[in-house]
């Protein structure tokens, strides 16, 4: 980006881009800990994690509210305008991933029997591909790097093909067997905060793509996730 005359708004934009990566940082904490502690039910730690989901809010607030004003003191145009809307809408996609990890937290506490072990093994699996596909985002978003953006928006369809693989498994186990039914459905549940996460990784790197070439992204977002259209056989069928 060329040098702006007044220096202050190079300083205002460079300390938007820094919130961003502050708060990048700790949904990144926030997710790697909430999947840590959901594989191996530690209730002490989804506590912290509930309780952290303030400073990510907070930090949402404070970045919109530097946008805007910003923006009424610059008059940005093309360009810097773009950076600054992008800001915004990067901060809203890490309040939620982190309002995400917050919920896979609280299923912590409602999960009281035995996790189904392939289970919890896939749902590590898809947690950590999250987690990747959101540093890889954030990293994009630093460099300006629009091919590594574009690569995670390809690399969605690996968290739904996981997503839908747990989704047929959990309710095969809730068929066999009506006593897992309320833990394969706070699992089921906590599964979809994950692959929700996906989608907000995606979204980030769209807005790299607007960033750089000033419209969106016209190619259709890779999906698959296929839960809404799988049949279910009812007990007893």
């Amino acid at each position: 980006m060329n040098e702006h005359t007044v220096k202050k708004f190079d300083e205002e934009l460079t300390a938007l881009k820094t919130k961003i990566a502050q708060m990048g940082g700790l949904a990144e904490e926030q997710l790697a800990r909430s999947i840590d502690a959901l594989i191996s039910h530690d209730v002490d730690t989804a506590d912290q994690i509930i309780m952290t989901d303030d400073k990510i809010d907070a930090l949402e607030l404070e970045i919109e509210e530097k946008a805007i004003l910003t923006i009424a003191k610059r008059q940005p145009m093309a360009l810097d305008l773009r950076e600054i809307m992008v800001s915004i809408r990067i901060a809203s996609d890490l309040e939620r991933i982190g309002d995400l990890a917050k919920n896979i937290a609280k299923r912590i506490h409602a999960i009281e029997q035995e996790h189904p072990r392939r289970i919890m093994t896939g749902l590590a699996r898809m947690g950590r591909l999250a987690l990747a596909q959101l540093k890889e985002v954030l990293d994009a978003y630093a460099q300006r790097d629009e091919a590594k953006a574009l690569a995670v928006w390809r690399g969605d369809e690996e968290i739904d093909a996981l997503y839908n693989s747990i989704f047929r498994e959990l309710l095969t186990y809730m068929m066999e067997d009506p006593r897992n039914i309320g833990v394969c459905t706070h699992l089921l549940f906590g599964a979809k905060n994950i692959e929700r996460i996906g989608d907000h990784a995606t979204n980030i790197a769209e807005n790299i793509y607007y960033l750089a070439h000033g419209k969106p992204l016209k190619d259709e977002r890779p999906k698959k996730d296929t839960t809404s259209t799988t049949p279910v056989t009812t007990f007893g069928a």
